[in-house]
């Protein structure tokens, strides 16, 4: 049987798409600590800018405290930063330079964006990413309320049931799941709405409600 060849295709345009909150684990980042140089600068310089180990809790810490807003924020941040790093160091090594043609997060991921593409510094991204997972955190804190992603629903649908509950759409992520959220009350609420009206899956997607007209008063 002939074998084929690998053919070599041109890289052209390259985009970074950074993650959000939720995507947070114990062991974050350790293998990228013990194997990179460029994660391990990046790491730790994020702990010095912050002041304390954050390394430490991502790698060995507990996971309701990781899931605490002000330490996922900066952990997800941090994680990001020491992954583009450390692509950057194997493309080096590689003799193959790929650099970020366009960049964008999600929510959180943008900050990781801006400092990717250079328009941030990490030391002050670091600490704004930390200043605000604290206010959200204490947000939350003073009105017990949280996330849900609604699958199955239309918009309009969706839209209707936060109207009648008092919670509100948060994020449209796609034709087939659209995030809600508001206080624990309304939330629940608009859960028990939405499976009655035939949403195929309700799943909480978070103890705080970082994108939520909740929020805004407290922000501004």
């Amino acid at each position: 049987m002939e074998q084929l060849e690998a053919q070599e295709i041109p890289i052209t345009k390259v985009a970074f798409l950074f993650p959000g909150q939720g995507t947070q684990y114990v062991g974050m980042g350790k293998t990228l600590y013990e194997g990179s140089l460029a994660a391990r600068e990046v790491l730790d310089e994020i702990d010095d800018a912050l002041g304390f180990h954050l390394t430490q809790l991502m790698f060995n810490g507990l996971e309701q405290d990781l899931a605490m807003t002000l330490n996922a924020q900066p952990a997800i941040f941090a994680v990001s930063l020491a992954c583009f790093a450390a692509m950057k160091e194997i493309n080096k090594d590689l003799k193959v330079e790929v650099n970020p043609a366009y960049v964008a997060g999600h929510s959180l991921g943008e900050y990781t964006a801006l400092v990717a593409s250079n328009s941030l510094k990490i030391r002050d991204a670091a600490r704004l990413v930390r200043e605000r997972g604290q206010l959200m955190q204490n947000a939350s804190n003073q009105t017990p309320s949280g996330l849900a992603a609604i699958i199955g629903l239309d918009e309009i649908t969706v839209e209707e049931i936060c109207r009648e509950t008092g919670a509100n759409i948060s994020t449209v992520n796609s034709l087939e799941q659209i995030v809600i959220g508001g206080s624990n009350v309304a939330l629940v609420r608009a859960m028990d709405l939405c499976s009655a009206r035939g949403a195929k899956k309700n799943r909480a997607a978070s103890s705080e409600w970082g994108i939520s007209y909740l929020f805004y008063g407290f922000c501004c």
